[in-house]
């Protein structure tokens, strides 16, 4: 379920802000976005995984918090990266 540290690295790369990024809200939003779209491939699959699914919104929860914080300090990297990443509003 868990992402691999080459994906992990692959997001990393495309959505730092500089070369020793790791905690930016674009990046820590990025990788929640993949473990969230990879729990959605699971359940689909799984309809009855009712632990995962608590995972899956408690990770869509921590994301909205993310977005919210971008939000609040800095518009218009909350605009490109929902952009970016497909998200709706």
């Amino acid at each position: 379920m868990s992402l691999s540290t080459a994906e992990k690295q692959n997001i990393i790369q495309e959505y730092h802000l500089h070369p020793q990024d790791t905690g930016s809200p674009e990046v820590q939003v990025a990788l929640l976005t993949t473990r969230i779209n990879q729990l959605i491939d699971h359940l689909k699959m799984h309809k009855q995984d009712e632990h995962s699914r608590r995972g899956l919104l408690k990770l869509v929860g921590q994301r909205r918090r993310h977005l919210a914080y971008l939000k609040r300090k800095d518009n218009q990297r909350y605009l490109e990266l929902i952009q970016r990443l497909g998200l709706r509003k």
